[in-house]
């Protein structure tokens, strides 16, 4: 049990790493690969996309044709193309590389976990061990910026993704002796439409958003893609109904706490990884520190995450998602505006608490909105609701990319840009908390037996 738990750990540990990692690289990666903000949009976008469209068939792919055996392809796919983005001669290659690591990801990080739920099959080791997933894994998160600035310092951009290969090396020989294999006889079919189709809508969507500030927001490539985006998300709608299998059951929707819990998720992602992007930037391109500098400087966003997160889920159980999402959300959005108040001359002294304000209320915030959504489901579809809230959380993700990346496209200043980006963020992260307040149940059905103190570690994901 102890190897298992080290192994997918360690996986996870990978996966989200390079959620942070690569934001410390981007202003390296801007220089060297004569990049400009489209560029390094795509370079994040490439990969979030690919994960949030293939979370959910990556955890049906594990259920299906086995847990070792998907978790072990994950780590290859990972680790194949950690060292195609590391000797990649141009943006393009770079790009191409960050989708394998998505498509690693997606399979890596759902079968992950479950091979941790399938070893632990009584409820209070399960809970243990998830938390201890969360915890350690979650560890990816803050040394992401630390590391990133250091690599990038000595070696440059490519020591990032390199640093993941004796990781994936070790998994994977490791794995092959260690993991049993698992799997679920019942799982359901592949959706592979669905699949295709969410892809291409929400990546028909984000190419418009992305690069509607080079090309023209009027031009036919850019509505084009919008129209062409609006299309396929309806056909996806349609399809889900109709289909036996489908990935993403609508009839969860028809319950209110699904449906807004899911909601505020995207805003979730939309603000933190949108905000989140230009951190580093921030540092290195306003205020002209070191990457190695500016990495240290972001650090309070992942530490405070890390040290509120295993909090979140007991105070929702003990005050009721209202209250803990509604002043989780109230705190990001609070942060994310005085982020935006900040300017070349300010001192680190009065940035840093900015920080770690917006992430302690993100913090606050995800672990009960998962929760949330795993309460308002049946017993039997709490694994699906968990993976429903990350693949919202995900998609919100790539959204605040593309449009706070716009946001800063639109200004005659990068520091002017980076402001408004700010502000905004702020201001649809405190609208959700008020959206939150209003609609999310006030309680827990049964505190006691809730999953709202296990999907912390689900959450992470």
């Amino acid at each position: 049990m102890r190897a298992l738990l080290t192994l997918t750990c360690a996986g996870q540990f990978m996966v989200l790493l390079d959620n942070t990692i690569v934001g410390a690289a981007l202003p390296d990666m801007q220089e060297r690969l004569h990049v400009g903000l489209t560029g390094l949009q795509w370079i994040v976008d490439a990969y979030v996309l690919l994960v949030a469209m293939l979370l959910l068939s990556g955890g049906v792919f594990a259920d299906r044709f086995g847990r070792r055996r998907v978790f072990l392809a994950g780590v290859v796919v990972f680790t194949a193309a950690s060292v195609v983005c590391a000797f990649a001669p141009s943006i393009g290659w770079l790009i191409a590389g960050r989708v394998l690591q998505g498509i690693g990801a997606a399979a890596l990080s759902p079968a992950s976990l479950a091979l941790l739920t399938a070893a632990c099959p009584a409820p209070g080791e399960r809970v243990r061990a998830i938390g201890l997933w969360a915890g350690f894994s979650g560890l990816g998160l803050a040394a992401g910026p630390l590391a990133g600035g250091i690599l990038v310092e000595v070696s440059g951009w490519p020591a990032i993704f390199l640093v993941n290969v004796p990781i994936g090396v070790v998994l994977l020989l490791a794995g092959v002796r260690v993991l049993g294999e698992s799997r679920n006889p019942g799982a359901p079919p592949i959706d592979v439409p669905g699949t295709v189709l969410s892809a291409a809508g929400v990546g028909a969507v984000t190419y418009g958003l992305i690069e509607g500030g080079s090309q023209g927001w009027t031009s036919p490539v850019i509505a084009g893609s919008f129209a062409a985006g609006l299309v396929l998300v309806v056909v996806f709608v349609v399809v889900e109904s109709r289909v036996p299998a489908p990935m993403l059951p609508l009839g969860l929707f028809r319950e209110r706490l699904f449906s807004v819990s899911n909601a505020a998720m995207v805003v979730v992602g939309f603000a933190l990884m949108g905000s989140s992007f230009f951190f580093s930037q921030f540092f290195v391109h306003v205020q002209g520190t070191s990457i190695l500098v500016a990495g240290l400087r972001t650090l309070p966003t992942s530490l405070a995450m890390v040290i509120v997160s295993p909090y979140a889920g007991r105070l929702a159980a003990r005050y009721g998602f209202r209250v803990v999402v509604g002043v989780g959300l109230g705190l990001a959005g609070v942060g994310l505006l005085a982020l935006s108040f900040v300017h070349a001359d300010t001192g680190y002294g009065n940035v840093w608490w900015r920080l770690a304000v917006a992430g302690a209320g993100f913090a606050l915030a995800m672990s009960p909105l998962t929760g949330a959504a795993i309460q308002a489901v049946s017993s039997r579809e709490g694994g699906l609701a968990s993976g429903v809230s990350s693949t919202t959380r995900q998609i919100g993700a790539v959204l605040g990319v593309a449009v706070l990346g716009a946001v800063v496209h639109a200004q005659e200043s990068f520091a002017s840009g980076l402001s408004s980006a700010f502000l905004v963020a702020g201001v649809v992260t405190l609208v959700c908390a008020v959206f939150a307040g209003l609609w999310l149940t006030a309680g827990v059905r049964a505190v006691g037996e809730s999953p709202v103190t296990a999907p912390a570690g689900r959450s992470a994901s």
